[in-house]
Order: C-alpha cells, then structure tokens, then sequence
C-alpha cells in the first residue's frame, strides 16, 4: 500500500470540492463557513482508493483488534466496502431502518455474539452518527472499541465519543486542513480565522456534571484524541523506569519533545552540533559507526555537552543478535557504546535473549532502551504480529526498557515512551525509500512522545533556526493533544 501524504490528499479534496466555504447548515442545525461534502468521492475512485487506504494504515498503525469493519451510511459505505474488498476483511452493513419482510435485521452480514467492529465514517462533528451505528451494533451483541473517521471537524465529537467508551481517531483534523489549504494559498487568512473562530466557539459535546445536570460547553474540547498525562505527571509515576523519568522532566522543563538525528561522519562536526542544538533538544541520536573518526576522548566531550545543556545520549545501535552478541557489542569494542550513550535501540527479532544480553550491561549503569515496534522505511515488515509482539516483549522486560520506536502509539501505558523517526515539517518521501510525517501528525493524531528529525534540520541552510522551528512545532503539537494549548 503506498504511503499518501496528508498534506497532498487534502489538496486533494480541495481540487474536487469535498471542501467547500461559504455559510452551510449542519446536521446539528449550526451554520458553519465550512463543509466538508465527501460524498463526491464515489465520482473519483482513484482518491477514494487513496482515502481507503490511509483510513486502513491509521488501523494498522494503531494495531486495532477487530472482527469486522462497518461505514456509516451513508457516505462511509463505499470506504468500508474497499477497505475489505482490498484486505479481505469481514463487513457488516447497518441499516438506517429495518425492512418490513424477510429477515428484518439491521446488521447485514455474518458474526458472533461478542465480535468486535471497527467503524469507519468520513466526517465527524458531534460524533452523534457514529454513535447510533454503534448503538445499533450493540443491540446486536457486537462491540465497538474504536472508530476511525476522516474529517474530524474538532467540535466535541472526540469527546462525546470518548464518553461512551469510543475512541475516536482522526484521519485530518480541522485545523490540519486549514493551515494546508493557508499554505498552499488555497484560501486567505481571515478566511481560516473565520472558520477557527466558529470551531472554536462551536464546541458541540456538554459534559454532565456530578449532579447531572448539563454543565456550559467548553471552547475546546476536554478530551482530544490520544489524549495523555502531562510529560511532568508522568515522569512521577510509580512504576515509570527511572531514565524515562529523568527524560521526561527534561522535556518538560526545556519545553521540547525533539532529538536531533546527527547523521555526520565528523567528530568535530557532531560536536559542534551537539554544542549549538543542545538548548534545544531533549535528546541527540548518533551512529558512531559512521563516524571516521570516532576516539574515546570524543565520546567524553560529547557526555559533557550533553551534561551542559540537559539533553541525552541515544546510541541508534539497532542491536540484533543474541544475547551473548549483544553484550559485548555493548559494553566492549572500539565504541564502548555502554560507557557513554543513556538510551540505546534493539530488533526484537532474535527474541528476549537480546534484551536480557543488553541488559546485562545496561541495567547496573542505568542505561534504557528502545524496542523497534515500527520503522519508518517504506515496505518495511515490522507490521501486524511482529509490532504486537514487541509490545508483550517491553512490557515483560520494563525495569530496561523504557519505549518504543515507533510510527504511532503503542500501548496506553504511559510510563513506556514512544519515539518516532522520519519526521519533517512538510511530510513525503525521498527515493531511499524513507517517509516522512509532520510533528503536528506525529505528537497530535498519532499519540507519539518524541520526533526524531534528521535532514529536515541538517539540510537547512540555518540548523539552528530549523530546530527551534521542529521543537515549537512538537511542543504545540503536545501542549494542545494535553489540553494545555489556547490554540
């Protein structure tokens, strides 16, 4: 399946008016300055073959557990339909309403009592239609867990949703589109402070109070999707290891989510961006293997500006043999990776024998690691099962691992980080077969903790400017999916 790019398809959309400004009437009965109309894609097979099947990598990404797959009538019917034509996967029909002869049902299609569904719809506002097809699922002994949907109009329905235990995942949210479209000069400024104005002053969800009565709208919604403990909170949790702890209060008091891949072959160079990035960062990533010079004294320089400035070391080692291997990989060598790097990375291909031969070393120093659970190379296989399996094998080994390297969130377990690769702030690929998503995506609609950017900010003519740009961007990105930002 290819990889779309979200900046790309909602030009898309925009190029066959399913976006549309002006003054429309709502569902709700509001009068909004914009539209969303995709049921106009059944007219483009070739976009909506590309809507179906971001719709199905977001499943993927999120590792979602389902029987079947039902789309809200009416528009999401035909995503539904491709998704599992493509895939082979199960699908439930529901009726608006039940038929007067034969069988009656409102659920067409085969399942059992207790079987998971997975709804797909294309443009939410206050979740009220997805709602109804999963009251109707469950009537029908079904239940339903999660919901992906397009278009999320980011007026309460994540939060309604959230309420009846639905936990909604938004393809592209509003304000992702509007800053696409500004950008793209698809449409003027006051034209996208109108339409933030009306989101923002629109919120549809009322929360109950304790005395049941309804308590006032809230101007942004309680509960954003992924929405997570503060970096603060978190670091004080009681079973969180302590080396996430102590990253966690970094990010936190430097106001940054961002590690700096340094992909230099030079010592000197590596130094000095370690020197001029360190305010900025929370952790700098190296590959010493690619460096021509690399000497034991250039290992302890590198601690000490790491020491000066408050970031951490991680070692981008992949480590993938067995136990044995591993450790003396680690702790011995030409790099004595143990002696110097806080955080390293492992495959969980060989099985828990290299994390126990990691941790052997790591563990006595106060080391942490990262499990591969995801890549961001194109075709890459670390998919499905395997992704599944690497959570299990955090979780069983989690006094030395402390997260994950991944694409989306893995587990709602907050004390495990999650740190995401291939990020730039205009998302696409290069011919090498590597993806890139944006922070806004990564930190705010796929539940990440860390991007890690590379060539976004070593190929820009001013590096340090490029990484106060990454890091605010991260860090808005996780002040609003926290409920921190008055954005």
């Amino acid at each position: 399946m290819a990889d779309v790019s979200i900046d790309s398809l909602i030009l898309k959309l925009h190029d066959v008016n399913a976006v549309k400004f002006g003054e429309y009437k709502l569902k709700s009965g509001l009068l909004t300055p914009i539209y969303i109309d995709l049921r106009v894609l059944v007219s483009h097979p070739a976009l909506m073959n590309q809507v179906s099947s971001v719709i199905y990598q977001r499943a993927q990404e999120e590792n979602l557990q389902f029987n079947s797959v039902c789309g809200v009538p009416y528009t999401a019917l035909p995503l539904a339909t491709i998704i599992c034509s493509r895939h082979e996967l199960p699908m439930l029909i529901r009726r608006k309403e039940a038929k007067d002869y034969g069988t009656k049902k409102m659920v067409e299609g085969s399942f059992c009592e207790g079987d998971t569904c997975l709804i797909i719809e294309d443009t939410v506002t206050s979740g009220s239609s997805i709602l109804e097809t999963a009251e109707v699922l469950h009537k029908e002994g079904l239940k339903v867990t999660d919901a992906i949907v397009l278009m999320d109009r980011e007026q309460g329905g994540v939060d309604m949703l959230a309420s009846r235990g639905i936990r909604l995942l938004p393809i592209i949210s509003m304000f992702k589109l509007l800053d696409v479209l500004l950008a793209a000069e698809r449409i003027d400024a006051p034209t996208a402070q109108s339409v933030r104005k009306f989101i923002l002053d629109n919120n549809t969800f009322r929360p109950k109070k304790t005395n049941g009565s309804d308590a006032p709208a809230p101007k942004r919604p309680c509960v954003e999707p992924n929405r997570i403990l503060s970096y603060a909170d978190r670091a004080e949790l009681p079973k969180i290891h302590p080396l996430a702890s102590t990253l966690l209060k970094i990010m936190e008091e430097k106001e940054s989510n961002l590690c700096v891949s340094a992909d230099v072959t030079s010592s000197k160079e590596l130094l000095q961006l370690a020197e001029s990035l360190g305010p900025k960062i929370c952790m700098l990533k190296t590959h010493c293997d690619i460096l021509k010079d690399f000497t034991e004294e250039f290992s302890q320089k590198l601690q000490a500006v790491a020491e000066e400035h408050n970031f951490l070391i991680f070692e981008d080692r992949k480590f993938a043999d067995i136990g044995n291997t591993v450790k003396h990989q680690y702790e011995g060598g030409v790099f004595r990776i143990s002696s110097w790097s806080h955080i390293v990375n492992a495959h969980a291909v060989p099985g828990p024998g290299v994390v126990k031969g990691l941790s052997a070393v790591g563990k006595p120093l106060g080391r942490g690691c990262l499990l591969i659970a995801q890549m961001s190379s194109q075709g890459s296989l670390a998919t499905g099962e395997y992704t599944q399996a690497v959570v299990k094998m955090a979780e069983e080994n989690s006094d030395f691992v402390i997260g994950f390297i991944c694409a989306s969130k893995m587990t709602e377990k907050p004390e495990f980080l999650h740190m995401t690769p291939g990020v730039q702030i205009k998302a696409g690929g290069d011919l090498m077969g590597q993806q890139y998503t944006t922070p806004e995506d990564v930190i705010y609609n796929k539940g990440s903790d860390v991007i890690i950017v590379g060539r976004g900010i070593l190929e820009a003519s001013d590096r340090l400017e490029a990484a106060e740009s990454y890091r605010k961007s991260g860090w808005d990105a996780y002040k609003r999916r926290s409920g921190q930002s008055d954005q």
